[in-house]
């Protein structure tokens, strides 16, 4: 994909968004027509190729595009990861008729959520009961799952459960009978993101819908899916902290005290020399990470656990002083900082909590390294 074609996705998002963002967080909604246009576009899923309708974005560039997202509003950000998650589900593990199925669907005006969560299996994946049993030609999914963000737009679902010994991963209508999705209610972060709670009774769907690599375990099947969210975060992480260090800049030019502006008292000045670093940080540990990604090197899984868990960590603390420097004028509900604050913390929460990616990496150092 050329330069100017990347330049072009990101100014389609930036008109997508305008000014709006506030509004939506207001409201906690985004409105569905502008979801369906970001995903006709192509640009919830961007690295989706073109053959299926995507516009074939390398990691490096689709996380580009992703920071912008962040920068813009975190909610659409969202749903760009929950559908980038979606479509390499489908990619890895799908057939290439199901593939040929369902990728164009989700470049086409459709939305996916990703199911994993359950309330007896958050981190814990392997805790999951949700129940996925093939009968003949017919698929019949059973359980309930947690927070599946993007699930309030959704037209699929994406869930993830046992199969027999295993794990499986199905595509399941969420207009199908025995699906009933609920908005998580005043979430903290993100409030337009769509986040849901998604209860499956008995569903029954075509066994095409059952991705090939059914009878996998579980941390195969899902640390693919999670690899690419954690590395969507990182990015979104990233450009959480470009809008405060934005926002930042913008405040202490123009805002004086004491006589002068804010940036020249140094003190504040210590605080954007801290939020730039922090975005250098975070934008350094993601390019790795795609630069992986990209390579199809074997050192991605944990790339992507230390941009997530840098950039999450990073976009918390960099909030947190924005918020601080501008005092009553970022604490007001809505403002951008403000906004950024709440959602970098359920950034250190989803696709592995910042402690089970210190875990993780711990684990790494002890038995990975020599």
């Amino acid at each position: 994909m050329t330069a100017q074609a990347t330049a072009d996705a990101r100014a389609a998002l930036g008109d997508l968004v305008g000014d709006r963002a506030e509004e939506w967080d207001l409201a906690g909604r985004i409105p569905a027509e502008t979801v369906r246009e970001a995903s006709r576009r192509g640009l919830l899923c961007a690295q989706v190729a073109a053959e299926h309708g995507g516009l074939g974005l390398d990691s490096r560039a689709n996380g580009e595009l992703t920071a912008h997202a962040g920068s813009l509003c975190s909610s659409l950000r969202s749903l760009m990861t929950s559908q980038g998650m979606a479509a390499w589900t489908v990619q890895r593990f799908g057939t290439a008729v199901q593939r040929g199925t369902f990728l164009p669907r989700l470049t086409g005006g459709e939305t996916a959520g990703v199911a994993f969560s359950e309330s007896g299996a958050g981190s814990d994946l392997s805790a999951m009961r949700t129940e996925i049993r093939r009968d003949g030609d017919t698929v019949h999914v059973t359980g309930a799952k947690v927070w599946v963000t993007g699930a309030a737009y959704a037209s699929l679902l994406v869930v993830f459960g046992i199969y027999g010994d295993g794990a499986a991963v199905v595509m399941v209508p969420a207009d199908a009978p025995g699906v009933r999705i609920e908005r998580v209610p005043d979430p903290m972060g993100c409030r337009a993101a769509g986040h849901a709670d998604v209860h499956l009774d008995d569903v029954r769907v075509p066994a095409g819908h059952l991705l090939s690599g059914a009878g996998l375990p579980v941390a195969l099947l899902a640390t693919a899916a999670l690899t690419y969210g954690r590395l969507s975060v990182a990015w979104g992480c990233a450009g959480i902290l470009r809008a405060c260090l934005d926002s930042t800049v913008a405040h202490t030019r123009t805002r004086e005290q004491f006589g002068k502006p804010l940036a020249d008292h140094q003190l504040v000045a210590r605080h954007l020399a801290e939020l730039a670093v922090a975005e250098q940080v975070a934008l350094r540990c993601c390019e790795h990470a795609s630069a992986c990604w990209d390579g199809n090197r074997p050192e991605l899984g944990t790339q992507a656990v230390v941009a997530k868990y840098v950039a999450s960590r990073e976009a918390t603390r960099g909030a947190a002083t924005a918020v601080q420097v501008l005092a009553s004028r970022g604490a007001r509900d809505g403002h951008p900082v403000a906004r950024a604050y709440r959602d970098a913390k359920l950034m250190e929460i989803i696709e592995g909590s910042t402690e089970i990616s210190q875990l993780l990496l711990a684990d790494h150092v002890r038995t990975g390294r020599g």
